[in-house]
């Protein structure tokens, strides 16, 4: 009898033990966790957008789809000078735009890329500094950020579109290519040999896995492939997206926390966002909202443009095809299938018997020797 109480008083002080030291563990994870959240959380850079642009503005849908306005900035300040080259002074303007529509169920997204050349009417603005920036009825759609910054490019898309921009992400160069080498690159095919001087990209035909340098080199080329217009550049652009889509699928976030950190900390320094995105639970919800959407659910565009009435550097929305590109969004409908059959070829993906096919306009957007002549962007 005596032998049993000791055995069971030995049993109880283990279990007391592994319970304190599972308690401890349980608190250390509550405090790293904690850490991480707050970690996370001070990273993300915001733009209170609501604020800035006021009452004024299309109403959300009420049925569930909603719209997302991703710029890419060309800014040169910390290190994207490093990494993209050129001189853009103390400004920047969106390198690169993305209006993503999320379906009403989010099964599926339509994703309409606008051609920063794009000649657009800018409405009056708040420049950087707090002063009344004057609209303009003939001015760059890439213009718009470089004058009132986010705000700007919101309220400019919204009355290019008609659609209600519910929220907003940015990145900039170094921003886009810190992302890719966190995920572990993007793999890209190209049936033509891509040389560019200005992006810095060199590649053979074939398949490659790039880095985050070489991939950001590989979204800014387009005199080193097809007819160096900046159309060709967005069909580069939209590869790259469902290439990181791709390599997002193949991810195992939750059965490796290392990893899953290493990119939650990373995405949060590289991105700002509109003011109601700017949480870890905010973008958690989002990312949730969109698992569902892969590769096979997304559909790319290109906003249909013809060359600009006396200035063939430029373009300018194609009608009636840009209003029905934009209603069927509206409409939370599939998109116009005059608008997808007129879509240029990737020159990424052209064959000597088959090349890119060019847009309507023929060398539309910055292809003209005026473009050439600017500092790489």
């Amino acid at each position: 009898m005596a032998e049993h109480k000791r055995v069971l008083s030995r049993r109880r002080k283990v279990l007391r033990v592994a319970a304190c030291a599972f308690a401890a563990l349980v608190v250390l994870g509550a405090g790293a966790a904690g850490y991480a959240y707050f970690k996370l959380n001070g990273n993300i850079k915001s733009v209170d957008i609501d604020a800035r642009l006021g009452t004024a503005r299309p109403p959300s849908a009420t049925d569930g789809s909603f719209n997302v306005l991703v710029l890419g900035s060309d800014s040169r300040a910390g290190g994207n000078g490093d990494l993209a080259g050129g001189d853009t002074g103390d400004t920047a303007r969106s390198d690169t735009a993305m209006v993503v529509h999320v379906s009403q169920d989010h099964s599926r997204a339509e994703v309409v890329s606008i051609p920063r050349d794009t000649l657009v009417a800018r409405p009056d603005c708040t420049d950087r500094n707090g002063k009344a920036a004057p609209g303009a009825g003939r001015a760059m759609y890439n213009s718009a950020y470089e004058t009132g910054g986010a705000a700007c490019a919101v309220k400019t898309t919204e009355q290019l579109t008609g659609l209600r921009m519910d929220h907003y992400v940015e990145i900039d160069f170094a921003g886009f290519a810190r992302v890719v080498d966190a995920m572990g690159g993007a793999t890209v095919t190209t049936t033509v040999p891509i040389h560019d001087q200005d992006s810095g990209l060199d590649l053979a035909a074939g398949e490659h896995h790039l880095d985050g340098r070489q991939a950001l080199a590989f979204v800014r080329t387009r005199h080193g492939v097809g007819d160096g217009s900046d159309l060709g550049r967005i069909e580069l652009q939209k590869q790259m997206v469902r290439s990181l889509l791709q390599q997002a699928g193949g991810i195992g976030f939750f059965s490796d926390p290392v990893k899953l950190w290493s990119i939650g900390d990373t995405l949060t320094r590289s991105i700002t966002t509109d003011s109601a995105l700017a949480s870890v639970n905010s973008l958690v919800g989002l990312a949730q909202e969109l698992k569902g959407i892969g590769p096979d659910q997304l559909s790319m565009v290109t906003l249909p443009v013809v060359a600009a009435p006396g200035d063939p550097n430029r373009v300018v929305a194609q009608q009636p095809q840009a209003d029905q590109l934009w209603a069927a969004l509206k409409a939370d409908q599939a998109l116009p299938q005059a608008v997808v059959a007129a879509q240029p070829g990737n020159p990424a993906q052209a064959t000597p018997t088959a090349p890119a096919k060019a847009p309507a306009n023929g060398r539309a957007g910055t292809a003209g020797p005026s473009a050439r002549a600017t500092a790489p962007r």
